[in-house]
Parts: C-alpha cells; structure tokens; sequence
C-alpha cells in the first residue's frame, strides 16, 4: 500500500534545498575564474589551481552529492502533490521543470568534472550550455513560486516554509 503523499517538504529536504541554492549561486559567482583557468590550460599554459578555481571544483562535488541526496528523500519520503487547481499543461510544465532541475544538477558537475579533470572540450561546451539552461529553469522555477505566492494566493509557499518534522 502507497503512503500517501506529505503536506509539506521535511525540514532536511527544505535545508537541502536552500543549500543547493546557495551552492548554485556561488557556482554562477566563480564561472569566470574556472573558465579562465580553463582557457589557460587549453592554451598549455600551466594553471595554479587558485582557490576560487578550487571552490567552484569543490562546489560542483557537493551539488552532486546532495542533489543525490534530495532524489532519494524525494524518492523515499515523496513530495508534497502539486495543486489539484492547477490546469493539466503547467502540471506538465512543473513536473517537467522539477525534472529538468535535477537532471542538471547531476549533468552539470559530471560535465564539469570531465571537462576539468580530463581536459575534454566537448563536455566544457556542454557544461557551458547546461549553464544557460539551468540558469532559464531556476528563473522559471522561481517565477512559478512567486505566481502562486502572489497571484494563484493558494498557499504553495507554505510547504517550502515550516517544513515537516521528519
């Protein structure tokens, strides 16, 4: 038998969530110093391996690893059921997005890490345009909250704002 669906998100999911943000904006923060060092090492020119560079490597493991970690709370635990109000197509779209969402999050620093540590031009393109989309599906993702914040007033926030126990 299912268990049914929770309410709201755990507080564990709501923490990994804002710092899988935080991580995800220092990301953007650092994409000049990596690119340069990039550059450089393209170029045979020997890179030091400065500490922004070394942050945004770093930054890259720990999305990975707890974006791993929210796909199995999401699994185990499940997610609050999206508004029955809403019509079937932006269902659709807030599932595709979600999906989209983690895909990146695992894509991205498997990207990255091809492109760093085996110096591979193609997966540093991908990660390049990954970039570009993840970038369009936060502000779509962001965009959607607000619209329910604020125009739908149906409460969605809520379930990303107390946050149940377990």
């Amino acid at each position: 038998m299912r268990q049914p669906s929770p309410t709201a998100y755990s507080r564990l999911q709501i923490r990994l969530h804002w710092l899988v943000f935080a991580l995800l904006v220092l990301q953007y923060l650092l994409h000049e110093p990596i690119t340069e060092a990039f550059d450089m090492v393209e170029e045979g020119v020997a890179s030091v391996l400065s500490p922004l560079v070394a942050a945004h490597v770093f930054g890259g493991f720990l999305i990975f690893v707890l974006a791993g970690a929210r796909i199995y709370l999401r699994m185990e635990r499940g997610v609050p059921p999206l508004p029955e109000t809403d019509p079937p197509l932006q269902r659709m779209a807030a599932r595709v997005t979600h999906l989209g969402l983690y895909a990146l999050l695992i894509a991205m620093p498997v990207s990255g890490a091809l492109a760093w540590f085996r110096g591979n031009e193609a997966a540093a393109e991908a990660h390049e345009v990954m970039r570009i989309i993840l970038l369009a599906l936060i502000a779509l993702h962001l965009g959607a909250a607000l619209y329910h914040q604020f125009i739908v007033k149906d409460g969605l926030m809520q379930r990303m704002r107390r946050g149940d126990p377990v």
